[in-house]
Formats: C-alpha cells, sequence, structure tokens
C-alpha cells in the first residue's frame, strides 16, 4: 500500500562454535565447510561476510561442560553424527571484531554455573576490545544434568529457581558494570599524572538470597557499559524474565499465530514493567534454503532432509529436553511423559516441549517427523531469492517481530546465498540495510547505554 510505513527488518545468525547448528544433520554436505570450525580463519571469514552485507549481529549459542547426553548417559548416536564438538566463541570474537567495521557479537553465558563477577570481568574486556560491539545472551542452564554433575552437584535446579538465581545474578552484574565508575571518571591527564578520578570509582556491596559481594570494579567501562542483554527463552518465567531486562529476545518459531502470541505477550509484560514494549527486539530463527531458482533450491533442501534420521533427531531432542521420544508410545502424546515416576521432563528445553502440548498435541510419530531436518531450528523457508524475501516479509509482518535469525544448513555457503539471492530483493523494497551507530547497541536500540527505564539504570550513582 503506498505510503505504509515499513519496519526495516534485522538480520543475525545463529551459530554454535561448531561444525552444524539446529540440531540437524549437515558438516558431511558436500557444500558444507563445517569440518573447519576449529579454524580461526573460518570464523573471520563468515563475520567479514555478514559484515560487508550489513547483518545486524553474529550469535554463539552454546554452554559450558555439556556434552550430547539421553538419560544422562552420553549419547553414541550424537557423537558419532558430530553433536557436543563445538568450542568457546568467545576465545575468537576478538579476532573477527579486529577484521569487521560494525557487526555485533553475542555469546551465550550461563547464569548460575559461576560467581557473577567472571561475567563482569569477560564481557566488560570483550566490550573493550570490539569497541562496544558485544552482547550477553543469559541463559539459566545447560543440557540436563550432565552440566550439574560435572560442576559436582547432584542434579540440576529447577526451572523457576534457576529464573529467580538468574535475576540476582543479572542484578549483581549490572550493579558493577552501571554502579561502579562515574562519567568522567577515567582522566588520562598526561599533564597532571592523573589516570582517573579516585571520587568517581564506588564500591559495590550486595548481600543478597543466592550471591553475596563486596568491592570495587577497577577496570574503566567499555563503550557500552553493559553488553547488550538477549534472552532465548519463551516459558512462562523466560517471557517475564525477557520483560523485565532483555533488550534483544530470541522467540520460539513455531507457527504465525504461536510467535505472534508470544511476541505479543512479552511486549506486553515489558510494558508493565515500564518499558517501551517496541524498544525490545525480537527475532525468530528461519532456517532459509534458497538459490537463483526455486527448483534449485527444492532440490538442496532436498538433499539436506535425506542426512536426516529418526535415530539423531530423537537423541538431539532428548538432550535438550531430557525427553527420548523413542522410549514412548508413539501413537502417544508427549504428555505421556510427565506421568512416569520420577520424570524431570519440563526442567530444561521448556519451549520444544510446550510447543507440542495442547488440544491438538501431535503424536510422538509425527513429533519425529517435524523434528527431522528441523531440530530446534525456527521456521523452514525454501525458494527463490525472491519467494523467501516475501516469506521473510510476510513473517515479519504477521507477528510484530523485528528481524531474524539465519540458521545455516550449509555454513557459510548457505549465508552466502542469503547474500546474494534475498537481501537483495528486500533493499529495493525499502526493508534492509545496513544498520546506524557504531556499537551493538546504538545499532539495535539508538542508545550508547542502558536507557533509564531499563533496571540496570537504577544502580548507577
Amino acid at each position: 500500500m503506498a505510503g505504509r510505513l515499513v519496519k526495516r527488518i534485522g538480520f543475525g545468525v545463529f551459530e554454535v562454535g561448531g561444525p552444524q547448528v539446529g540440531g540437524t544433520l549437515s558438516w558431511n554436505h558436500p557444500r558444507s565447510r563445517g569440518t573447519e570450525w576449529r579454524s580461526l580463519q573460518h570464523w573471520v571469514e563468515m563475520a567479514q561476510l555478514l559484515d560487508e552485507a550489513g547483518f545486524d549481529f553474529l550469535f554463539f549459542a552454546g554452554g559450558p561442560f555439556t556434552y550430547p547426553a539421553v538419560n544422562g548417559e552420553l549419547s553414541t548416536e550424537l557423537v558419532r553424527s558430530g553433536m557436543g564438538a563445538g568450542i568457546d566463541a568467545s576465545y575468537f570474537v576478538p579476532s573477527m571484531a579486529a577484521a569487521t567495521q560494525r557487526l555485533g557479537f553475542v555469546l551465550t553465558s550461563v547464569t548460575g554455573a559461576d560467581h557473577p563477577l567472571f561475567t563482569v570481568r569477560k564481557f566488560q574486556t570483550l566490550d573493550t576490545l570490539t569497541g562496544g560491539r558485544i552482547g550477553w545472551n543469559v541463559v539459566t542452564g545447560s543440557s540436563q544434568d550432565t552440566h550439574a554433575a560435572m560442576m559436582g552437584h547432584r542434579e540440576m535446579v529447577a526451572h523457576d529457581t534457576r529464573y529467580e538465581i538468574a535475576r540476582e545474578y543479572v542484578d549483581l552484574a549490572l550493579r558493577y558494570w552501571e554502579g561502579s565508575w562515574e562519567d568522567g571518571g577515567l582522566v588520562l591527564d598526561r599533564e597532571k599524572g592523573e589516570f582517573a578520578d579516585p571520587a568517581k570509582l564506588h564500591r559495590v556491596v550486595h548481600e543478597g538470597e543466592h550471591y553475596r559481594s563486596a568491592g570495587w570494579n577497577t577496570a574503566p567501562p567499555g563503550p557500552q557499559t553493559s553488553p547488550v542483554l538477549f534472552q532465548a527463552g519463551t516459558s512462562e518465567a523466560g517471557r517475564e524474565f525477557a520483560a523485565r531486562y532483555a533488550e534483544c529476545v530470541f522467540v520460539q518459531g513455531t507457527t504465525i499465530e504461536h510467535t505472534a502470541r508470544n511476541v505479543a505477550d512479552i511486549r506486553a509484560r515489558a510494558a508493565a514493567h515500564g518499558r517501551d514494549p517496541q524498544s525490545l527486539k525480537l527475532f525468530v530463527g528461519v532456517t532459509t534454503v534458497t538459490a537463483a531458482t526455486s527448483e534449485e533450491a527444492h532440490r538442496q533442501r532436498a538433499e539436506f532432509d535425506a542426512l536426516q534420521t529418526d535415530e539423531f533427531a530423537a537423541a538431539y531432542y532428548a538432550g535438550n529436553t531430557g525427553v527420548d521420544l523413542l522410549s514412548l508410545d508413539p501413537d502417544g502424546t508427549i504428555d505421556q511423559v510427565f506421568s512416569r515416576e520420577g520424570s524431570r521432563a519440563g526442567q530444561m528445553g521448556v519451549s520444544n516441549i510446550e510447543r507440542f502440548l495442547g488440544p491438538d498435541a501431535p503424536t510422538v510419530r509425527q513429533i519425529l517427523d517435524q523434528l527431522k531436518g528441523r531440530g530446534t531450528r525456527g521456521f523452514p523457508l525454501t525458494g527463490s531469492g525472491e519467494e523467501v524475501a516475501t516469506a521473510i516479509e510476510e513473517l515479519v509482518d504477521a507477528t510484530d517481530l523485528d528481524g531474524v535469525m539465519i540458521e545455516p544448513v550449509f555454513d557459510i555457503a548457505s549465508l552466502q546465498d542469503v547474500v546474494d539471492f534475498v537481501l537483495p530483493h528486500l533493499r529495493e523494497r525499502g526493508r534492509y540495510a545496513a544498520p546506524e551507530g557504531m556499537t551493538l547497541r546504538e545499532q539495535l536500540q539508538g542508545t550508547r547505554r542502558l536507557p533509564a527505564v531499563h533496571p540496570g539504570a537504577a544502580f548507577r550513582p
């Protein structure tokens, strides 16, 4: 419609620092360069491609000290298939940042795994080294009880309790980032020999239910002071957490209607916290397979689908949710797992369980059919560049999303296809352009610091 105000569509990329993403098999396809995941140059090349194309950020999922497991035991199926081999992306972010101009980088870090000071130090350093292009994806847990066992605990903390701990964890981190230095505290006056003004450094004191801390954060803040806060959970507790803290939210992509409800709910909750609901930038994952023609794109998608198996899909889903689909009645629904004695289902991967509940719940057989080739991926979009561009536009407009995260099928080759075939159409339609601003927060929010209505701003001296 002429004169209609159109929203710029943001673009991120979902990665894991491993040979493949999204709970699907692809590393052994001829187009994939997934076997290069241990090469620093591989990630630098990916970052440069995205930076030159005007993407907003490169997002790395994952958590520490985990392994692919089913019922607490190492999954031979997932090990054989190349899952669980991801490396810590935080170590190669500085190299990617040095080779790019404005691309943002988002790292996943688990709350409750250590003291918040370790997170404070890491992200403050990365904010400085990247020139303010860093974000923190806040997650509350990792794979089943495997992480808990490796850390010396008997079992994983209950889902909602993990979010209670996360609130205190994030508050303490924000207190050190936002409350330690006043503006102008770093002087760097060579003539006077004054490096910093001690009167503008403040002690942090915290006595909480889960953490205690007292002291000074003497390292000067980076360009953003606090990293951009991301959150990826869409459970009830996850949506509430996002509404309070998150600046960017990665929502579960199942159906357009379900996604639209999650988006509306998160925005309404943010408004209830006194925040501008439109200030939260909401993204959903999309698995794009595109080419010069629709026929070629569908041929590539068929090749990808042919790599998938029931055994792999079930093992990956069990690792993400703790639910072993192959042990269930294939003609029943996933609800049957909750009636099992001693079941801990629903304590992790909640959004990937809830998507299969409800009055129209699919059978376990239907779930396996859906998971093959989809895993934990979002919306599958296959077609020519023009077709995929139109599908992305319609998805964003129908759900009030702000952008999409590309979940590559064939590694860098898939991202190059998006750049070559999809983005030109969106650019012509006025839906895509490189973001403005030097820091990640400026690009996403239009401001370098947390806004005054964000709870972190209350910790400023």
